[in-house]
């Protein structure tokens, strides 16, 4: 290889955060920017927590929370801008539905050309279809009413899973089943004791999806009023399910506006 060469080629390779990605354009990068919706769709303390959760993920993301009052809204420009949307967890679906339907053609049309989606609790119902984003092969439903479910409460409480293969305590409060369709191409990370789906990760056109009934992202503070969970607090299930999000279909490139 000459000298030339060497040059032209070298041009064509972009590192970003000790990522080399390859490129006709310099102006193109791999953004490592998450969004993390906060607003009357989510309840408090959710959003940090899932914001918290994804800085310190394996390769961490730089977390901007969107929403009708902050900085940063919730628009089409601003997804542009990011590899990941997280919708965290939060009240009713029916409530939350009145302030997120407004984003979902934009939500569902930036999943499909590359974003990746991350929903926990509410945010795994609003992946559904009922009403929902419509960004699964499939749907939702409550755990708490599903057959052979042990849980008969819509408060606080722990939930067991078998998350690949393995048992575990996580924290859960009126969280969703994910009712799939028996042809579709997922990677199932996680099931309930009855068997139902609790953790799952399924493409939407060139885009990714991950979402969680329980809360992978529970902070000691949330065990309160003598609730504890046996395995301890531990994050090692959130960070699976990025990464499992993540490493299915490479990332999305992003032009910055200039």
């Amino acid at each position: 290889m000459n000298r030339r060469t060497f040059l032209v080629s070298a041009a064509a390779l972009i590192t970003i955060g000790g990522t080399v990605v390859a490129s006709a354009d310099s102006t193109r990068i791999r953004p490592r920017r998450a969004l993390v919706y906060r607003g009357p769709a989510s309840s408090p303390g959710c959003p940090e927590a899932v914001g918290r959760l994804l800085e310190s993920s394996s390769d961490p993301y730089d977390v901007t929370f969107c929403g009708p009052d902050e900085d940063v809204p919730l628009t089409t420009a601003a997804l542009a801008s990011a590899s990941l949307y997280a919708q965290p967890g939060g009240g009713e679906l029916t409530a939350a539905w009145v302030h997120m339907e407004q984003h979902a053609e934009s939500i569902r049309e930036w999943v499909r050309t590359g974003g990746h989606y991350l929903g926990f609790c509410l945010g795994g119902y609003l992946a559904g279809a009922t009403p929902g984003f419509g960004l699964l092969p499939g749907d939702t439903a409550r755990y708490i009413s599903s057959r052979k479910s042990e849980i008969d409460t819509t408060g606080n409480t722990i939930v067991n899973v078998t998350w690949r293969e393995e048992e575990r305590t996580m924290f859960f409060q009126d969280g969703p089943i994910f009712v799939l369709r028996d042809d579709a191409p997922v990677e199932v990370l996680a099931r309930y004791r009855n068997g139902k789906v609790a953790a799952v990760v399924s493409d939407f056109g060139l885009g990714r999806v991950g979402v969680v009934g329980p809360h992978p992202e529970a902070e000691r503070s949330w065990y309160t009023r003598g609730l504890t969970n046996p395995d301890g607090i531990r994050f090692d299930l959130g960070h699976d399910l990025i990464d499992t999000v993540r490493r299915g279909a490479p990332e999305k490139l992003w032009t910055p506006s200039p």
